[in-house]
């Protein structure tokens, strides 16, 4: 009888344990929901392309990215997503990096894709980076903000980020928000809401275009050249089967975040004094009329 109290209690303490393992995993899973990458490329990501020109160092929590005159590079991420705040810290090339393009973004599959663009255009030795920047809707863009930086890029690591909800795209740097893109859908201009995207980012030679229109070349000598990145952090909806990992219930601050007044400050101190190319000011392009959403004053 002894024996069988003990094998009883055993087996009922094998059960309660059970249990509590199951309810930690469980709720170790909704976290990776919400949190979709945690600062290891290993994890997070897959190379995509290069030939072994894309390398993940130091135990997954750097990658670097290289360009040589045979081939660049590329990553993206396992997960898609629909709607999050997405953070990557990037070192650029540095030196002459005239003709090279450092790309990271989000993009959607298919022909009426969309895709929310950094894109870091290269310049000769002392010359600053071009901050492009585009919003695509079901395939049409052509809404690009160009940025020169209030740092040098490439002397150490800085914050990229993009915030997507339903209310509008942010483009950050370093917390600063640099553009913002408003969901104007009941005047008809197209957003973003539908079509879940990876996050993807590439180097790659852009020399027919990327520095002073296409003037200056790649100076192939002075390869190969090299992008460095860590901390990706995606917090976000995961796209999954058809379905969200977000349901009503959850709550995350950035699915509703706008620019608070602060960030509004911020947000016009960086176009005052840094934009150097507006789509929404460029009648010579536009000669039939300006894009509708840059005849409307946002407040």
């Amino acid at each position: 009888m002894a024996a069988l109290s003990i094998s009883s209690s055993c087996h009922s303490k094998f059960f309660v344990l059970i249990i509590f393992l199951t309810y930690i995993i469980s709720l170790s899973s909704n976290i990776g929901h919400v949190i979709a990458a945690g600062n290891n490329f290993y994890q997070d990501v897959d190379i995509t392309w290069g030939d072994g020109r894309a390398k993940i160092l130091n135990q997954g929590k750097v990658l670097t990215l290289s360009l040589d005159q045979v081939s660049g590079s590329g990553f993206r991420s396992k997960s898609e997503f629909l709607y999050g705040k997405f953070d990557m810290k990037l070192k650029l090339v540095p030196g002459n990096s005239a003709g090279i393009v450092t790309a990271y973004y989000l993009r959607s599959e298919g022909s009426t894709w969309d895709e929310l663009d950094f894109e870091f255009l290269g310049n000769l030795s002392g010359e600053p980076y071009i901050v492009h920047t585009n919003v695509y809707s079901q395939g049409k863009g052509d809404r690009e903000m160009q940025f020169y930086l209030w740092f040098d890029p490439t002397a150490k690591f800085h914050t990229y980020s993009i915030l997507w909800n339903p209310g509008h795209v942010v483009f950050s740097v370093d917390g600063k928000p640099i553009r913002e893109f408003k969901n104007l859908e009941p005047l008809g201009v197209l957003y973003p809401k539908s079509q879940p995207m990876r996050m993807y980012s590439s180097l790659w030679n852009a020399d027919d275009w990327a520095t002073r229109g296409g003037l200056v070349k790649t100076n192939w000598s002075q390869g190969p050249f090299t992008a460095t990145f860590r901390e990706f952090k995606a917090d976000a909806c995961v796209w999954s089967n058809g379905v969200s990992s977000c349901n009503s219930s959850d709550h995350h601050d950035w699915l509703s975040q706008q620019l608070d007044s602060s960030s509004q400050k911020r947000l016009k101190w960086v176009q005052n004094k840094y934009m150097v190319y507006n789509y929404c000011t460029d009648t010579e392009r536009f000669p039939q009329g300006l894009p509708s959403e840059c005849n409307v004053t946002i407040k």
